[in-house]
């Protein structure tokens, strides 16, 4: 028989930059300030508690018990400038904590990664952004080095991202760093393997569902906060583990997708052996 920490289902929300502008390509994954205001203003007013992933993994340790009435855990992938122009001081208005997700290349610089969604010059957060960002209760985790589909990579290129970003982050933050993100949720049991030799203790896939004690903490369940998200939506993502974006999303996260994605990066990789 479940336990009670098992039935219940926790929300991962996973958000990427707060913005009132997008490249077309990027524009799902840039929510705007106003609307992510009223989805914090929802929270509290809800009596919803934000926690960090390493709280909710704690607290799954520890059997579960100590849960909060009405748990939510917020995410932000990638490190942009704009969590903390523009999420920082919403999350401060409501005492609310979250877990954000760094790639530490780019930081005081532009995510160059997002070339081909036309969004290479969005600007990244500074070093010392992410120390302020850390010494008010954000948790700062690893998100790579580059932001590469590690499933399609070697798995010591695979490790090297990992342990580079954990390592910067460290450095940095003068403390261990305890939680992972997959680039694009895509991992492999071996890249998982690496994570936890690495030291982490967590790692967020997407998976559009909810979360519970009984998902593996090494490919916990996020939900894609999406940019036309509306209050109503976010309801629904809170109780139901529903979102706009699941149908599209989850096609995308097939093995079939995989499998082309994976062809397509060794056909890459001919290509440049051959030059």
């Amino acid at each position: 028989m479940l336990s009670q920490a098992e039935k219940k289902k926790i929300p991962i929300l996973m958000y990427h930059s707060v913005s009132q502008y997008a490249a077309p390509k990027f524009k799902r994954f840039a929510v705007a300030p106003d609307l992510f205001n009223e989805h914090m203003a929802y929270l509290h007013q809800h009596a919803y508690t934000p926690m960090t992933v390493t709280q909710l993994i704690q607290a799954y340790a520890r059997g579960g018990g100590n849960l909060p009435d009405k748990p939510v855990v917020l995410t932000f992938d990638d490190g942009f400038s704009d969590f903390y122009t523009e999420v920082l001081p919403v999350l401060k208005r409501y005492s609310f904590t979250a877990t954000l997700y760094i790639v530490t290349a780019f930081m005081n610089a532009t995510s160059r990664w997002l070339q081909k969604e036309g969004e290479a010059t969005r600007p990244m957060l500074t070093w010392d952004q992410v120390v302020s960002i850390n010494e008010v209760g954000i948790e700062c985790g690893g998100h790579t080095h580059t932001h590469p589909e590690l499933d399609t990579l070697p798995l010591a290129q695979a490790q090297e991202e990992i342990m580079q970003c954990k390592q910067l982050l460290e450095k940095h933050l003068g403390q261990d760093v305890l939680s992972f993100a997959y680039p694009y949720g895509y991992h492999t049991e071996g890249v998982k393997q690496i994570v936890k030799d690495a030291g982490y203790t967590s790692a967020c896939a997407v998976k559009y569902e909810m979360s519970s004690e009984a998902t593996d903490p090494f490919s916990l369940a996020r939900l894609i906060v999406s940019d036309d998200m509306s209050v109503g939506e976010l309801a629904n993502a809170l109780t139901k583990g529903t979102s706009p974006v699941i149908t599209f999303s989850k096609r995308m996260a097939t093995p079939v997708w995989r499998l082309a994605r994976q062809s397509s990066a060794a056909l890459t990789k001919r290509r440049v052996l051959v030059r």
